[in-house]
């Protein structure tokens, strides 16, 4: 049960399409922290699926005070933080990678939203880019600043950014936090130079590990994430913000990771083996269906 005095947004119509034909879709458990039970609704009209009656912005940062949610704290020492951790570093040289070909530039100017501790924005940093970073919890945003040198700003400062200042902008799982997406992508649209990109990773909600452990998959992380994408909500969602998506890539590792949680939130007896050997077979699986990869990479274009 929720507290009372938790004020909750309650949405009467589908956010996406403004659709009444939405219902609930999935009960989901916060297994991560609180405990709670959450719905979980999907839209017939569009399929977009969103959290409902979650806490509202003022009381939603209750849900990640945890010294184990892993973006916010590297000192973390578990098996999932290990696991996390190797994936993370893995797909450093991949992004910067996927950046250059994408903004077709060795070096630039780039905003990372989401930006954590700041790992990510640092290594990008030492390859010749100019960055800066966008981060919600303030002790976080001064230890990264602090430690490696790059300004780190509140969300509330981002429309006092210089427009049209930056060639990418990169939200690594950062977008299905936000209570108003469209108000982050219209300022997206300010901040990118003409012709910048938008990288955008997400959970993929139609993924095969999605459909497998239904209300145990590790990524749906209620009541933390709001918003859950598939590769249609997403390009429905990039049209109204009036981007347009050139390419959608894979983000390998996280399957191994989230099915590794999965397994741990539906009580398997050794969820690291029995993770591991499943993620595998879900990679397997989406081999030659990109669309039903776990989590994914797209690009948009202003």
């Amino acid at each position: 049960m929720r507290v009372s005095s938790v004020k909750l947004v309650h949405y009467d119509k589908c956010p996406l399409c403004l659709s009444e034909k939405t219902g609930t879709y999935l009960e989901i458990k916060d297994h991560f922290l609180s405990k709670e039970v959450f719905n979980v609704f999907r839209c017939i009209e569009c399929g977009f699926i969103f959290t409902q009656d979650h806490p509202d912005e003022e009381n939603i940062f209750g849900y990640y005070k945890s010294e184990d949610y892993l973006s916010h704290n590297d000192d973390v020492k578990s098996l999932f933080s290990f696991f996390y951790r190797i994936s993370r570093e893995l797909m450093l040289n991949r992004k910067l990678r996927i950046i250059r070909k994408a903004s077709g530039l060795s070096t630039g100017v780039l905003l990372d939203i989401g930006s954590g501790s700041g790992r990510f924005a640092a290594f990008m940093k030492k390859h010749g880019w100019r960055v800066s970073g966008i981060e919600i919890n303030k002790a976080v945003r001064d230890k990264s600043s602090m430690e490696y040198g790059f300004p780190v700003f509140a969300p509330d400062q981002l429309s006092s950014l210089q427009s049209e200042n930056f060639d990418c902008i990169t939200l690594w799982h950062s977008l299905e936090h936000f209570q108003d997406p469209f108000k982050y992508t219209n300022e997206i649209k300010r901040l990118l130079k003409p012709g910048g990109t938008c990288i955008l990773a997400l959970p993929n909600s139609s993924s095969c590990d999605a459909e497998y452990y239904r209300e145990f998959w590790g990524a749906w992380d209620v009541p933390r994430h709001l918003w859950h994408f598939t590769p249609e909500t997403v390009k429905k969602f990039s049209e109204k913000s009036a981007f347009a998506v050139s390419d959608i890539l894979r983000l390998p590792f996280d399957v191994y990771y989230v099915s590794i949680l999965s397994e741990k939130y539906r009580a398997a007896r050794l969820p690291l083996v029995s993770g591991l050997i499943k993620a595998l077979w879900f990679s397997l699986l989406s081999f030659f269906r990109i669309n039903r990869s776990s989590s994914l990479i797209y690009i948009l274009n202003k």
